[in-house]
């Protein structure tokens, strides 16, 4: 079976190489199912913005989420370190916050190792974070993040620094 970070490639090979195929032939030959093909191609053409949160508590992602989708962004969920690298190298967000305290890889080794990926370099990151210390906002800083919020935060003031963060990147 095909990778499922490679499948866009392998969709995006199959138009480019034979533009008038259709759904039904690119699933026939990626063996996979037609639904799914449909859901990818239209995922190509969405320019929503798309937020990555990481955190290993649910219920610290639902109500972020929420909030965020009704902003009309489109939400990924990452809950460890290794599914937060792979998910940010298949779905290239357009952000990402990033809680501190993960399992199987911390938040700062996840900043460091997106930051050095040509990948993933240019992916704004917020920290997110109940850790208030000055020595880690800086490291978190100096490591490539691009702002740092405190827990418990306001959500409106998490929107605001999405809406910096975002701002600046375009520029």
């Amino acid at each position: 079976m095909i990778k499922s970070d490679s499948i866009d490639t392998r969709i995006l090979q199959l138009i480019e190489k034979t533009p008038d195929i259709t759904e039904a032939e690119i699933a026939l030959r990626l063996s996979l199912d037609p639904k799914e093909i449909g859901d990818r191609i239209r995922k190509f053409s969405d320019e929503r913005i798309k937020i990555m949160i990481v955190d290993d508590e649910k219920n610290t992602i639902f109500p972020i989420r929420i909030s965020l989708e009704s902003d009309n962004y489109i939400v990924i969920e990452a809950y460890d370190g290794n599914e937060a690298i792979e998910k940010a190298r298949s779905e290239i967000p357009d952000l990402i916050l990033l809680d501190m305290m993960l399992p199987k890889m911390k938040g700062d080794e996840v900043c460091n190792l997106l930051k050095k990926d040509p990948r993933t370099r240019l992916i704004p990151i917020i920290m997110v974070t109940g850790v208030d210390k000055v020595s880690n906002k800086i490291e978190s800083l100096d490591m490539g993040a691009d702002d740092y919020i405190t827990k418990p935060f306001n959500i409106n003031e998490l929107k605001a620094r999405i809406r910096t963060v975002l701002r600046r990147s375009k520029n």
